[in-house]
């Protein structure tokens, strides 16, 4: 009994022992790569503002270019808005806030307001042949960012 007992007390010691060690050493580990990270740090924050004022300059004379072509690029923007624009094509997945239109195997999405469904859209059903109306812009991929005018059936 009082061998097992030494030896459990000797194996709890060498446990204690192991474990006190290796917090030790880590935790010189971690002092040494957070002084290091600081020195690395401070070097690149030298070298950054270095560099941040040589561009300073530059960025300010592009950052006025690139307010001047946004200018530009909204007003031919706000004119696609206002162009009205004809689409021709089979109709189907009429909901009450959508529609999709197929046109030369393509499928375009309409949406609209649910308390604003376009004109002539109640007297389609899925399958026919309509001729949709609308401002804006619309492809496969983007979702559709204007108004729809009208939808009438085309015979």
């Amino acid at each position: 009994m009082k061998k097992k007992l030494l030896l459990t007390t000797c194996i709890a010691g060498i446990i204690a022992l192991a474990t006190a060690c290796s917090s030790q050493s880590t935790t010189a580990a971690t002092t040494a790569a957070s002084t290091t990270a600081e020195t690395t740090a401070a070097a690149v924050k030298e070298n950054t503002t270095a560099a941040e004022k040589e561009t300073t300059a530059a960025e300010k004379s592009e950052g006025k270019k690139e307010a001047d072509s946004k200018a530009s690029e909204n007003s031919s923007e706000k004119s696609d808005e206002s162009k009205e624009s004809t689409m021709t094509g089979t109709i189907s997945d009429i909901k009450d806030f959508m529609f999709t239109v197929s046109a030369d195997g393509k499928d375009y999405a309409f949406t609209f307001e649910a308390d604003k469904k376009p004109e002539g859209l109640s007297e389609v059903k899925d399958g026919d042949k309509v001729t949709v109306t609308y401002t804006g812009t619309v492809n496969e991929v983007d979702a559709f960012d204007g108004t729809i005018l009208s939808v009438t059936k085309d015979k």
